[in-house]
C-alpha cells in the first residue's frame, strides 16, 4: 500500500530545495538593471495572464465540489456505458484533478481500464490553464480534440484489452491534509481577486494603470512572492487533499503551477534577451522530429515539462502539431498517483496514448503544417 507523501527536506518551516529555488527567483525579481526588468515583466505576465485565472478556476471547481458533496467516483461506477466518455471529459478539465479522480476510481474497482486510458489521453494537465489564458483559439481545438481521441482510445482499449492491471490500494492515503484554512491562503485569495480584475481587463484590451491604488506590477510581484513562500513551505508533493478547504487547495495548487509557469517564461525570455538565441530558427532546422520529441516529453510525469512545451508553442517556436502531440501523450500530475497506485496500468496507459498522439501530431504536421501556428 502506498504511503502518505512526507517531505524529507525540511529546514524549519521550509523545504530546503524549494527554498533555494524561491530565493533565486525572488533575487532575480529584485535584481538591478535589465535582468530585474525582464524578470519583473515575465513575472507580471505569468501572474496576471495565468495564475489568477488558475486560482479562479480551481476555487470554483473545489467550491462546487464541497457545496454539492458530489462523489464523482460513485457516479462513474453507476454509469457503466458512459464511463469512458465521462472519464475523457474529466481528464480534459484544466489541471489534473479530474484525471486523478478517475485513476483513484480505477484502483477501487469503480471504472475499467479503458476509462484510465481515456482520461490520461484527454488530459493536458496544468498546461491547459496556460493555453486557455494565452491562446484560447488553440485551446478550443486542443481540448475537444483530446476528448474525442480519449474516448476513441478508451473504447478501443476496452474492446481489445484482456489484461488486469489493477492493484488493491487506497488513493486517499497518498495525500496528507493541511487542515484549517491558513492566513496565507486568505491573503493569496485577497491578492488574486484584484489580480483577476486586471487580468480580465487585459484580455479585453482595457488598460488598468492601478486598481485600489495599487500598481498592477507590484500586485503581481507581491502575489508571486507570496505564492513562492506557500510553495516553499508546502507539505504536499503536488495535489491537495479533498478534505482541505477550497481556498487552501486553490492557494496550494495555484502556487505549484505558478512556479513552473514562471520558470518556463523566464527560460524562454532569458534565452532570447541575454543569450541571443533564435530558438525558432533552431527548432525549424529539426522540424520533422519536433512532434516526436513533444510526444516523448509527454511521457515525463508532472506538468512542468508540458508547460514548457506550451510556452514554446505560445512564443511561436514549435508548431501546433507538436503541441497537440504533447497534449495527447502527457498525463500531467495524474501520472504520479497512477504510478503509485497501479504502476503497470500507468505504464500501459501511457504507451497506449502514444499511438494516437503520434498519429494526430503527424497528421497535422503533414496535412495542415501551418494550422494555428
Amino acid at each position: 500500500m502506498p504511503e502518505t507523501f512526507v517531505a524529507r527536506d525540511k529546514l524549519g518551516p521550509f523545504r530546503s530545495k524549494r527554498l533555494v529555488v524561491a530565493l533565486i527567483l525572488i533575487g532575480l525579481i529584485f535584481a538591478p538593471g535589465a535582468l530585474g526588468e525582464v524578470t519583473q515583466e515575465m513575472v507580471a505576465d505569468a501572474y496576471l495572464a495565468v495564475s489568477v485565472f488558475v486560482a479562479a478556476t480551481l476555487l470554483l471547481f473545489y467550491s462546487a465540489e464541497r457545496v454539492f458533496n458530489f462523489d464523482i467516483g460513485e457516479a462513474l461506477k453507476g454509469s457503466r456505458g458512459a464511463q469512458v466518455p465521462l472519464a475523457a471529459l474529466l481528464g480534459a478539465t484544466p489541471g489534473c484533478g479530474g484525471a486523478v479522480v478517475v485513476v483513484a476510481a480505477y484502483s477501487s474497482g469503480k471504472v475499467g481500464f479503458g476509462a484510465v486510458v481515456a482520461t490520461l489521453t484527454a488530459t493536458m494537465g496544468d498546461a491547459a490553464f496556460l493555453l486557455i489564458a494565452t491562446r484560447p483559439d488553440a485551446a478550443v481545438i486542443v481540448l475537444p480534440l483530446s476528448i474525442g481521441v480519449g474516448i476513441l482510445s478508451g473504447c478501443i482499449v476496452d474492446a481489445v484489452n484482456t489484461t488486469e492491471f489493477r492493484a488493491t490500494t487506497r488513493a486517499t492515503e497518498l495525500v496528507p491534509a493541511i487542515g484549517k484554512t491558513r492566513p496565507q491562503d486568505m491573503l493569496f485569495l485577497g491578492l488574486a481577486l484584484p489580480g483577476l480584475a486586471v487580468g480580465a481587463a487585459g484580455l479585453m484590451q482595457v488598460e488598468i494603470l492601478s486598481i485600489l491604488g495599487v500598481d498592477p506590477l507590484w500586485l503581481a510581484i507581491t502575489g508571486t512572492v507570496l505564492g513562492l513562500l506557500i510553495w516553499a513551505t508546502s507539505p504536499l508533493k503536488a495535489m491537495t487533499s479533498n478534505t482541505d478547504s477550497p481556498v487552501t487547495r486553490m492557494a496550494e495548487e495555484t502556487s505549484f503551477i505558478a512556479v513552473w509557469v514562471i520558470g518556463a517564461f523566464l527560460a524562454y525570455e532569458y534565452a532570447v534577451a541575454f543569450l541571443g538565441l533564435d530558438l525558432a530558427a533552431w527548432f525549424n532546422a529539426i522540424a520533422p522530429v519536433l512532434p516526436l520529441i513533444a510526444v516523448l516529453v509527454g511521457f515525463v510525469p508532472g506538468c512542468g515539462p508540458q508547460i514548457l512545451v506550451t510556452t514554446l508553442y505560445i512564443n511561436g517556436v514549435i508548431p501546433f502539431a507538436a503541441l497537440i502531440g504533447n497534449a495527447i501523450s502527457n498525463d500531467g500530475d495524474a501520472l504520479f498517483p497512477a504510478i503509485a497506485l497501479n504502476p503497470r496500468a500507468a505504464i500501459a496507459a501511457t504507451l497506449y496514448s502514444a499511438v494516437p498522439a503520434l498519429v494526430v501530431a503527424y497528421g497535422f504536421f503533414f496535412l495542415a503544417p501551418g494550422f494555428l501556428n
